[in-house]
């Protein structure tokens, strides 16, 4: 079995980081197996033949749920983000950027670092008086 999914050395990484990459890959191979029923589907004429796929191609989207709610369980940012996008109605993009604004706001007010971001984690400055 190759280990093609890390870009460092998995001896290096802790459990919980190995664990994570293989739900990451886990959730991409899901996500293509829906893909590639979802072409079968398309071109496919036999309506018996079509429901076995259709069945499992449900199977792959019940996989691939659990997998996200795995990954957000696991990232509260994630999570929280994902809440202002999910069941929505509305503009797909403009809940995304009002979700991460808001997340990403609530965490530096606690004092928390951004992952993949420059803050100190230290809060917002706008808007302070001196």
């Amino acid at each position: 079995m190759g280990f093609d999914q890390y870009h460092e050395p998995p001896d290096e990484l802790p459990e919980e980081t190995r664990t994570f990459a293989r739900l990451c890959a886990s959730l991409t191979e899901e996500a293509e197996a829906i893909d590639w029923y979802e072409q079968r589907l398309a071109v496919e004429p036999d309506p018996q033949a079509r429901g076995i796929m259709r069945d499992a191609q449900g199977e792959e989207f019940k996989h691939f749920s659990m997998d996200l709610e795995f990954l957000l369980r696991r990232t509260p940012l994630w999570r929280e983000i994902a809440k202002g996008i999910l069941f929505q109605e509305g503009d797909i993009v403009e809940h995304g950027e009002e979700s991460e604004e808001e997340a990403t706001e609530g965490e530096a007010q606690k004092g928390a670092p951004l992952v993949g971001s420059e803050s100190l984690g230290i809060g917002s400055l706008r808007g302070s008086v001196r």
